[in-house]
């Protein structure tokens, strides 16, 4: 693959990153406030809120940063090596992990959508879910492909 395919990915991991950063900076504060109101006998839910929310961004941005490390071993060549499986493996987990603690939320998100009558809310955090499961899954079928390709490489380099 050519160098300037990878740098354009590159930049599209870091774009992507860039406007969950501003949500986490901007948003979630406002975000934790708005649906702490709804629970006015448990004081520590809005603390509850802005950690949990912070806490999913971790694998989001974990996931980002071996998408990036992936494109480096491309540029490196090492594309088929054991190195990408573990990457790609990690950003299974990450995915997994996304698609599960918004799974865990998704009790507070029904009652602050059911409190405010915005069904939308619930739809945003089945959204986020689903994503998150394709994400898992995808990388799943390319982790096991990848093995697959090492392993007719590793038998072709051993055959003379």
């Amino acid at each position: 693959m050519k160098r300037g395919t990878t740098l354009f990915l590159k930049l599209a991991v870091i774009l992507i990153g860039l406007p969950i950063l501003a949500l986490c900076i901007f948003a979630v504060p406002g975000i934790a406030d708005f649906a702490g109101g709804f629970f006015p006998d448990l004081p520590f839910m809005k603390i509850f809120i802005w950690l949990y929310l912070y806490v999913t961004a971790i694998p989001f941005y974990f996931a980002l940063y071996q998408a990036f490390k992936l494109l480096s071993y491309i540029d490196k060549n090492k594309a088929f090596s054991d190195l990408s499986v573990k990457a790609l493996r990690v950003i299974k987990y990450c995915a997994v992990a996304i698609s599960g603690l918004y799974v865990l939320l998704l009790p507070v998100i029904y009652i602050v959508a059911e409190y405010d009558d915005a069904p939308g809310v619930i739809v945003l955090g089945l959204i986020i879910i689903f994503a998150s499961m394709v994400i898992a899954v995808f990388a799943a079928v390319l982790e096991r492909l990848l093995q697959e390709a090492i392993q007719i490489k590793t038998e072709n380099d051993l055959t003379v």
